[in-house]
């Protein structure tokens, strides 16, 4: 019979504590919509949803297989977004991060796990996106010379800003597209150095380029970046008409007609104003 009431209390026991842990757990929802966003290898976890004032976000971060570790700034936060940039120092190493929903700060609870969401792996090597590049141009005796910067990244190599070409050294390449400017037909051009040459181009025309980041060695639909904004050459040969429009041809005339007019105008007026003035009586002769 005793057996029988320690084991009924037991199950009492249970059975009560069972809802408050669910009611707990349940003050703390499980983040959703868990993605990576990531430009340059500036790197931002988002989430959702935004939260009460009941719980917080903490955010993990750890390379597969490895040790996780908290990140300062996303440690009972009420905030949706985590900047891990710097603490990817790897580029070249997988990561993923857990979402945890814990109390916010200064309130203690009893749980010892809290709800959390892992996100997906993310190699920033292979899968940060890249972002278009600036050029200069420069077209001189059929010969297009293009010199690229290699945009700066997120990641420091102790006090140095790393840019693409630090990271991705030999398998960063150039991709060049350009065109006659009154033409739609493309030709492209493939450049392992930032600075471009393209030769053959007709003296007479105007040319226009756009560049973008080539990586060979990332998969099928990861390998270029964003098209830069086209620069166009100047034709050597075009006429007035090809650099103005009409209308600023016909404003032109127009003011230079009225310059001209105003300027007869005036001289005429002068003209007629130093005839009609009395003439100096002559000194005699003593």
């Amino acid at each position: 019979m005793a057996t029988t009431r320690i084991e009924a209390g037991f199950y009492f026991l249970s059975f009560s504590f069972f809802p408050m842990l669910l009611s707990a757990s349940g003050l703390y929802p499980q983040a959703e919509n868990v993605i990576w966003k990531s430009t340059n290898f500036k790197t931002v976890l988002v989430w959702e949803p935004k939260p009460s004032a009941n719980y917080s976000y903490t955010v993990e971060l750890s390379p597969v297989g490895g040790n996780a570790q908290r990140i300062p700034n996303c440690i009972q936060s009420s905030q949706t977004m985590c900047d891990l940039s710097t603490a990817m120092t790897d580029p070249k190493t997988c990561y993923v991060a857990d979402v945890l929903s814990e109390p916010p700060q200064g309130v203690i609870s009893e749980l010892s796990e809290f709800p959390h969401k892992t996100s997906p792996k993310f190699c920033p090597y292979d899968d940060t996106e890249i972002d278009r590049p600036k050029f200069t141009l420069e077209v001189s005796k059929g010969k297009a010379t293009l010199i690229v910067t290699d945009s700066p990244t997120a990641i420091f190599n102790g006090q140095h800003l790393q840019t693409l070409r630090d990271i991705f050294s030999e398998q960063l390449h150039y991709k060049v597209t350009y065109w006659k400017s009154k033409s739609t037909g493309k030709k492209t051009s493939d450049s392992k150095t930032s600075m471009i040459e393209v030769t053959g181009l007709d003296q007479a025309e105007s040319y226009c380029f756009q560049v973008q980041v080539y990586i060979p060695s990332r998969t099928y639909g990861k390998q270029f970046g964003d098209l830069s904004h086209p620069q166009c050459s100047e034709d050597e040969n075009q006429s007035i008409l090809d650099v103005y429009s009409p209308a600023v041809i016909i404003s032109a005339i127009i003011l230079i007609l009225l310059l001209t007019g105003i300027i007869i105008t005036v001289t005429v007026v002068c003209c007629k104003r130093k005839k009609k003035a009395p003439k100096g009586e002559k000194k005699g002769v003593v």
